[in-house]
């Protein structure tokens, strides 16, 4: 007996004012697969196995059509599925393909799926495996199959669905959603050090620490430590690390250069550092030169840094300070000055702070980041270098480093200046470029350390 499926099935909406609110809900698939269900989704249920309960649960603006009403004396149309039969037209204009407590009972499993594959839809199913238990009263069922988890798996991946997600309806059935999207390859885990300049939450080291975060593959077991607790979290550390960051940006200055850093690198597997130099005059020059040559990559912030301690090496490149990625260009508003001391800590959230300084368009800074913030915002900006504790006349050097990447030139202390704005966009599209190279990079290293091991 042949069946002839309209396949301009219409999609009607559920309105939400007319679900029953007093519905029996007892039946766990259909309230399992209600969970699975985005809102808005055009929905079509092939053989309505999550009977008018799931009609009552599906999300707010859903689109809901069941073919059980296309049934026949030989049981629903997915059970006697020919080509003919399919509704193409309709699974192709959904948004989810739902088949509960239906595909045990169809004989032609590859003709299903060749269909599915062709509607490239998402699809919610649930089956019993015949491992689980209760697999012996298959038959007394009406099963039509005996898939265990495994073949179900590769059926799944045969016909180019990948699971997004799953879990159990009971002891003896599973529910899956499954994305069409081909073999994907598996996420390789990978284990990350990153080393920072301390855990005091300045402006500049929670911006490169959110910033080192986003550089990372998602798979990425990120351990962070800090040059000031190096030696304490190197007891803790991981035998070894595919990848070891050192700096997150910032300025790399005297005591913090030493021994341990080199300790950190040689349980690396792939090495890139990511900072810069301050206080130049304190440092000494055969340690950071083993440091940069343990690495893989030195991204550093400042053409300074490069001509200091980078010439003639090829591991050395300029990034320039990729904090400025985080600050917007836009107009300041207001005509009060704004003078931020040395001080400026975590009190106050990260885009408050950033929103703060680019109201002024005045701005006074002691501390380097939201200098580098305000040359986004600000008509005017002054600085103060930063003196060093161990040695009198000796200043960071880094305000200079930085005026000169963005601008071209130095500019004196305490004093405003203007700010050129076409200078700074300039720079900002550089740096984002230079950033995106370095993400590709740290991609590429993470790949050839998972091909090797």
């Amino acid at each position: 007996m042949a069946l002839h499926v309209n396949a301009n099935l219409a999609l009607r909406l559920v309105h939400d004012e007319a679900k029953r609110l007093d519905a029996p809900q007892r039946d766990p698939r259909a309230q399992l697969a209600a969970q699975f269900i985005p809102a808005g989704a055009r929905i079509l249920d092939l053989g309505h196995g999550g009977g008018e309960t799931l009609r009552d649960l599906v999300p707010f603006g859903c689109a809901y059509e069941a073919v059980d009403h296309l049934a026949h004396g030989k049981g629903s149309l997915i059970h006697g599925l020919t080509g003919a039969e399919f509704p193409t037209r309709a699974a192709t204009e959904s948004d989810i393909i739902l088949m509960l407590g239906q595909l045990e009972r169809v004989a032609d499993l590859d003709g299903l799926f060749t269909h599915l594959r062709f509607c490239k839809q998402d699809v919610i199913v649930s089956y019993c495996p015949a491992d689980l238990p209760g697999g012996a009263a298959r038959a007394a069922r009406g099963f039509a199959n005996h898939l265990v988890y495994a073949d179900l798996i590769r059926l799944f991946d045969r016909y180019g669905f990948r699971i997004e997600c799953t879990a159990p309806v009971s002891d003896v059935e599973m529910m899956f959603r499954l994305t069409p999207g081909g073999r994907v390859a598996p996420v390789a885990a990978c284990d990350v050090a990153v080393v920072s300049e301390s855990d005091a939450a300045s402006f500049g080291d929670r911006l490169g620490v959110q910033l080192v975060n986003g550089l990372l593959p998602g798979e990425a077991r990120i351990h962070h430590m800090t040059f000031a607790a190096l030696r304490e979290s190197l007891a803790a550390a991981r035998e070894s690390y595919d990848l070891v960051i050192v700096g997150v940006g910032n300025a790399m200055f005297q005591p913090l250069i030493g021994d341990d850093i080199l300790r950190i690198l040689a349980r690396a597997k792939s090495a890139i550092g990511i900072f810069g130099t301050a206080y130049r005059e304190l440092i000494p020059r055969p340690m950071i030169e083993r440091v940069i040559d343990r690495l893989d990559v030195w991204y550093a912030p400042y053409a300074d840094d490069v001509m200091l301690y980078g010439r003639g090496r090829s591991n050395a490149v300029h990034l320039g300070d990729w904090s400025i990625g985080q600050f917007p260009l836009t107009q300041s508003s207001l005509d009060e000055p704004l003078q931020i001391g040395a001080n400026i800590g975590a009190e106050i959230p990260l885009d408050r702070t950033i929103e703060l300084i680019q109201r002024h368009r005045k701005v006074y800074s002691a501390r380097l980041h939201p200098l580098l913030c305000a040359l986004t915002s600000a008509e005017y900006v002054a600085y103060a270098e930063e003196a060093s504790g161990h040695m009198p006349g000796v200043v960071s050097g880094k305000f200079r480093s930085m005026l000169v990447d963005v601008f071209g030139r130095g500019y004196p202390e305490r004093a405003f200046f203007m700010v050129d704005r076409d200078a700074v966009a300039r720079y900002k599209a550089r740096v984002h470029a230079n950033v995106a190279g370095m993400r590709a990079r740290v991609a590429a290293m993470l790949r050839n350390v998972a091909v090797a091991g």
